[in-house]
């Protein structure tokens, strides 16, 4: 067996195992419902909203958690967004789904009566930079894997060309970052009438997502350089996936704070600004609030600890070896 040089010493198949299952978490929790969000009151009965108003929370958005509305109960008839104004654009009745019932719209109809912005105004930049984040992330852990610097080094350099090139493609050939300011833009008019703020805001997001395309791309350089250069800063690419789960809490928790402290007139009650529950029940007027985790955010936190793990053993073998 040809001897292993003190200054890169051998990587163990456990780091590699551990490190791929890391990364398979962490595209599992990418791809799942981290978080749910539930409204009750006695105005919304458990026969006709059997989870309450229900929304789930995800890395790329924000959608409905309504599930379906049961045979017996007075909704499968009658549900309360018709008594709250749903209605089909044309005039015509309105063709209810069978499924399920339209939560997303129940929870800015609510929003809307206290002076709350739409659902949709939430984390533009974080729902369509998320992938591409991701992207990073994984081709680092990928890189992690592999024991020998060389092909290391060549792994980032590869994995990370290609993110660039899947970013810039889709954010401006395709005009996904046009098509997505746009549909941020009209979220935010919805209720709030002026024009010319909400331009403003498209543009500021705009300017935002290219500013954060540009710090990945200058994030990306640098990673490939400094592997290159030192053999411990291979520790990094598995470290910085296992902060994913406190940036998504901590991202979650400020948009939450945003929403309850930026009311604006037009709600038909009037309440005091305040932060809604990032985990737990609470109190909001009438209604009870319910906020929990998702089987992603499982994901996410395994990923992070089988993450973390990895980097414990990895740390121990080049200790070792430096001996």
């Amino acid at each position: 067996m040809p001897a292993v040089s003190s200054s890169s010493p051998r990587q163990s198949v456990i780091v590699s195992g551990l490190s791929l299952l890391a990364l398979g978490l962490m595209v599992a929790a990418y791809f799942t419902p981290m978080w749910w969000v539930s409204l009750t009151a006695p105005n919304y009965p458990a026969d006709a909203f059997p989870d309450g108003i229900r929304i789930l929370f995800s890395f790329t958005g924000v959608t409905n958690g309504c599930t379906t509305v049961p045979k017996t109960s007075r909704a499968s008839q009658e549900t309360q967004q018709e008594d709250l104004g749903w209605r089909s654009d044309e005039g015509k009745p309105p063709q209810k789904p069978e499924a399920a019932l339209d939560c997303m719209h129940e929870m800015n109809t609510i929003n809307h009566y206290v002076g709350m912005h739409p659902i949709g105004v939430g984390a533009p930049a974080e729902r369509l930079m998320s992938r591409y984040i991701f992207g990073v992330l994984g081709v680092g852990l990928l890189a992690f894997a592999i024991g020998a610097r060389k092909a290391r080094v060549i792994v980032l350099g590869v994995g990370f060309v290609a993110v660039t090139g899947w970013m810039f493609f889709e954010l401006h050939a395709t005009d996904l970052l046009k098509t997505h300011v746009q549909t941020y833009m009209d979220d935010a008019g919805k209720y709030f009438r002026d024009a010319d703020r909400i331009a403003t805001w498209g543009t500021q997001l705009t300017t935002a997502i290219t500013a954060i395309s540009v710090v990945l791309v200058v994030l990306m350089v640098l990673i490939t350089l400094a592997s290159l250069k030192w053999e411990k800063f291979q520790l990094v690419l598995a470290v910085l996936p296992a902060l994913l789960p406190v940036f998504f809490v901590g991202t979650f928790a400020a948009w939450l704070y945003f929403f309850g402290h930026n009311l604006h007139p037009w709600g038909a009650f009037t309440v005091k600004p305040f932060m809604p529950t990032v985990f737990g029940d609470g109190k909001v007027a009438q209604f009870s609030t319910h906020s929990y985790p998702m089987p992603g955010f499982a994901f996410l936190a395994g990923s992070a600890l089988v993450s973390l793990v990895a980097v414990l053993r990895r740390r121990l073998e080049l200790a070792e070896g430096s001996r």
